[in-house]
């Protein structure tokens, strides 16, 4: 394919990330699920989610290994083919662990194999927009939550068994999408210069972007480095703070805005999505402007907030407080996806990018189990106040993180 424009490239690769990015609509498209199976506890449907989020990671990882002998377009047809399969077993499950193989396994695999493919090819694309082009994409992946799972709630039969139906029309239209997305996966050659570099109103600009880059360490050489570790934690950290809330959004609103509608509640819970691709955009040009420390911090900060007003919004029953809580900490959970790959490349390099990449996002697989250990909580207490105590807890140890880790 004749090289084109690197922002139809980008484009591309958004409407890529919104479809694989459905998987975080799992507290929406669980709901139908625990209706049919009443004797399935919140605990266990939870652990889905946190087998999605492992399998994510691994598949993300073996795309990054996969691009140093294969075509990236060739990883982006596999998760085509992968999230068909998936998306048909999870159809037919009768049993949790069919839902687990199905959704966790086959349908995260997938996920994490598109995210790298296109988080990769862009990165080269945009040397000198890292921030920027990270946030842009990451926010079609956390947009795909919302609109998909609004999608799926406003069409799937209201019969029980009806999210079978909408299962596999989730399978052959992913298929479909990546299909042909997949032909648009072009890396640049190796005499590509941005167009900033071409400017010279934007020369000192380019030059300290590339100055920034000097630095270019393997795999290896990355994880021995204390950066890397703190950053890492921190990830996690959130990370799980997140995703725990992520996966009892439902659950908390329909605690604290008792007789709310089903419908305003999944509205709601949708603003964590649109605000989490908001906060991707935000945070991804904040780091290329001022920095990673203060990007950090300001992550940090605008997450502790967004607990004191949930908790703020549990004793007052102020459903309109726990909007405010739910749309700042979308936003938060969304700086710590685009950071990571601005990151990555600003500290490592882009030479060894894609499994750098991969490598640093293996924090969802413990930070996945934050939402496991949510579901167990309110299993145990009976309220999901429980889940922002939790989360309070990892974000004051994400502080100790960030003004730990030194610029190699």
């Amino acid at each position: 394919m004749k090289a084109l424009n690197r922002w139809i490239y980008a484009v591309v690769g958004v409407i890529v990330l919104l479809f694989a990015g459905l998987i975080y609509a799992w507290s929406v498209l669980v709901t139908p699920i625990s209706q049919e199976f009443t004797n399935w506890s919140n605990t266990s449907l939870s652990l889905t989610f946190t087998i999605c989020m492992i399998f994510f990671c691994l598949g993300g990882l073996i795309g990054g290994l996969l691009q140093k002998k294969i075509d990236v377009k060739i990883n982006v047809w596999l998760a085509a083919v992968l999230f068909l399969i998936g998306f048909f077993i999870s159809s037919k499950a009768q049993s949790i662990a069919t839902l687990y193989v199905g959704y966790g396994v086959l349908a995260g695999f997938a996920s994490g194999l598109a995210y790298n493919s296109v988080m990769s090819t862009m990165s080269k694309w945009f040397p000198d927009k890292q921030g920027l082009i990270s946030g842009i994409l990451l926010m079609g992946f956390g947009l795909g939550s919302f609109i998909i799972g609004k999608i799926y709630q406003a069409y799937t039969p209201t019969d029980i068994g009806g999210w079978r139906t909408s299962f596999m029309i989730f399978g052959i239209i992913l298929v479909i999408v990546l299909g042909i997305g997949g032909f648009f996966f072009v890396k640049p050659g190796d005499d590509f210069v941005p167009p900033v570099s071409a400017s010279k109103g934007k020369e000192k600009n380019s030059n300290k972007i590339n100055k920034e880059l000097v630095i270019d360490v393997n795999s290896v050489q990355m994880v021995k480095r204390p950066s890397f570790w703190f950053y890492f934690v921190w990830a996690t950290l959130l990370g799980a703070a997140g995703l725990a809330l992520i996966s009892q959004a439902s659950g908390i609103a329909g605690e604290v805005g008792k007789g709310v509608s089903a419908s305003t509640i999944a509205t709601v819970v949708g603003l964590i999505s649109i605000c989490n691709g908001i906060g991707r955009v935000i945070y991804g040009g904040m780091f290329d402007k001022l920095g990673r420390f203060k990007t950090m911090m300001t992550v940090v900060v605008v997450f502790f907030i967004s607990a004191l007003l949930l908790i703020i919004a549990f004793k007052s029953k102020s459903f309109g407080i726990l909007i405010v809580g739910f749309m700042l900490c979308g936003a938060s959970y969304g700086g710590i996806t685009s950071t990571n790959s601005a990151f990555i490349n600003s500290f490592y390099g882009a030479t060894n990018y894609p499994v750098n990449f991969s490598i640093i996002n293996l924090n969802l697989i413990i930070a996945s189990f934050g939402s496991t250990i949510a579901g167990a909580l309110y299993d145990s207490s009976g309220s999901y106040l429980s889940t922002i105590f939790m989360m309070i807890g990892a974000i004051a140890l994400s502080f100790i993180c960030v003004v730990s880790i030194k610029r190699p």
